[in-house]
């Protein structure tokens, strides 16, 4: 069995506290194709890696990111509430992050925020000297898609969707998706593994010439169903894991 990409959510983040320098790392050594982590803009203008708008959940102390400088983020322990040994883990920066990634591979950048962190988000990733083809920009936003599109034209692009059902109906449906993709003028797309991705939904998508991710996918038997649908990409919080699994298939 062809393995699709395996991307570490969030780095490897069911061993070590998510988005951090020590799931990042963790995940390059268990052999992850790709790293996807969260990102925001701070008070001051700096990327910082996190998932929500405040620090309560991975720090113990609630602060809005936006409203925060990154001194006083670097200050705070985002690593214990994962594990005493990670005490005293900080905050992480899309450059400190953007250092780590081997030749090779590849990094996706989930923006969380809106499209204010346009400028910085490209400064970043020119400055961090990786190759085009190793970075990738994702967020529901398709403001930020779109400026980062126009300011950086070689780096992809991919839309993150989820779907919704009623009344035994999904959506959006495969052809909804790659209409705004096309819109955005987008690469690919990031969608919740759910029932509607099947054989027929991939087709249609990389028959528009869309990469398609799926997230985040830790049971072994929906990672095997994904890869006979044919999606390019999994992304899942124990990259190791999956594919010592998947390979001994």
């Amino acid at each position: 069995m062809s393995l699709p990409e395996i991307i570490a959510h969030r780095g490897a983040s069911h061993a070590a506290p998510e988005n951090t320098s020590s799931a990042v790392r963790l995940a390059w050594a268990e052999g992850a194709d790709a790293v996807e982590a969260d990102f925001r803009l701070t008070a001051d203008g700096h990327i910082v890696a996190i998932h929500d708008e405040t620090t309560g959940r991975v720090a113990g102390l609630d602060h809005v990111v936006a409203e925060t400088t990154l001194a006083e983020l670097k200050r705070l322990d985002v690593g214990r509430w994962k594990d005493a040994c990670f005490a005293g883990e900080r905050p992480a920066t899309l450059a400190e992050l953007l250092s780590t990634v081997p030749d090779g591979r590849r990094f996706l950048a989930e923006i969380k925020c809106g499209d204010e962190i346009v400028p910085q988000l490209a400064r970043c990733l020119i400055e961090s000297g990786k190759a085009a083809e190793q970075l990738v920009v994702i967020s529901y936003n398709t403001d930020v898609l779109r400026g980062t599109k126009r300011l950086l034209p070689e780096v992809c692009t991919y839309l993150v969707a989820k779907f919704e059902q009623s009344k035994g109906r999904w959506t959006p449906t495969a052809d909804d998706l790659v209409e705004r993709a096309e819109q955005y003028s987008l690469d690919g797309l990031v969608l919740k593994a759910q029932a509607p991705i099947d054989a027929e939904f991939v087709h249609r998508v990389k028959a528009a010439g869309l990469t398609l991710c799926t997230w985040a996918v830790d049971e072994f038997p929906l990672a095997r169903r994904l890869i006979q649908a044919g999606v390019d990409g999994i992304i899942t919080n124990q990259p190791a894991d999956l594919r010592a699994e998947l390979t001994s298939c």
